[in-house]
This record gives structure tokens, C-alpha cells and sequence, in this order.
């Protein structure tokens, strides 16, 4: 697995704040961040499945009450 590097701007607050709790969990600032990342992307990518599977149901429950009604024309 090949790595970079990602950087961002942070206040000297957050960054404290982090490298502290990142100390109290025995781990480096880095793991921390990386964690943390990890389990947002994770988050995220789980509402958005979520999200467009409940798109596809509403789609195919309106498609079988279509053929359902379709079905009551006297065609069928």
C-alpha cells in the first residue's frame, strides 16, 4: 500500500485538543487523525447507501403499484 501525505489548517485549539486525546489513547496524532477519518468516511458512505437505497425502493414500490393497478384494466 503506497501512502501521502494530507495536510489541513487547523487552530491551535483543535490541534491540542487532538494531540491530547490521541495521548490519552496511547496513540500518535497521526493514528488518531487517520482514525477518525477512517470512521467518518465510513459513516458518510453508510448514509449515502442508505440513502439511495431507500431511492430504489421508493422507485420499485411505485413501479409494482403501476403494474398493480395495470393489472385491474380488464387488459390482463
Amino acid at each position: 500500500m503506497s501512502t501521502t501525505t494530507v495536510s489541513f489548517r487547523a487552530s491551535t485549539e483543535f490541534a491540542e485538543q487532538t494531540k491530547a486525546l490521541a495521548n490519552v489513547l496511547n496513540m500518535s496524532s497521526s493514528d488518531y487523525a487517520r482514525e477518525a477519518v477512517r470512521e467518518k468516511n465510513e459513516r458518510v458512505l453508510k448514509e449515502r447507501m442508505t440513502h439511495l437505497s431507500k431511492q430504489l425502493s421508493a422507485r420499485h414500490l411505485a413501479e409494482n403499484q403501476a403494474i398493480d393497478a395495470a393489472t385491474g384494466d380488464g387488459l390482463a
